[in-house]
């Protein structure tokens, strides 16, 4: 992992909303669960792909990313949905895919995602682990 999460004190405040996990470019993106292309296209002249996470309420988010989806496809756990954009945007001269985990508004940790088991056991990687 390049870098964590960092939660604002206040909404608008500084922090990192999201976790940086270092990849090559032109590495797969992949869904970390199922559910429904909310958004796939360029925010502030970046890639990003938005996934609605079926039945929970969640949004993950990925960026900066080529996306091979488009806005209303259905995704599952593990399908590619870009691949990781070439280095100069968000992790500067590293690149990186910047993954965020939103329900509603407030943002939340991507790492709750995973199982605690799969924490603090090396490198972080972007794997599907939810189904259903």
């Amino acid at each position: 992992m390049l870098r964590g999460w960092e939660p604002p004190t206040t909404p608008y405040g500084p922090g990192h909303r999201g976790v940086d996990l270092a990849a090559a470019p032109g590495s797969p993106v992949r869904a970390v669960a199922a559910g429904r292309v909310a958004f796939a296209g360029r925010v502030a002249g970046r890639g990003v792909v938005t996934v609605e996470l079926a039945g929970t309420g969640l949004r993950t988010t990925y960026e900066p990313v080529r996306p091979s989806v488009e806005k209303g496809a259905e995704v599952g756990a593990g399908d590619v949905v870009g691949v990781v954009a070439e280095p100069g945007g968000h992790c500067g001269a590293s690149a990186c895919v910047h993954w965020g985990l939103l329900r509603g508004g407030t943002y939340l940790n991507p790492l709750s995602l995973l199982p605690p088991w799969l924490l603090g056991r090396g490198p972080s990687r972007l794997l599907p682990v939810l189904t259903g």
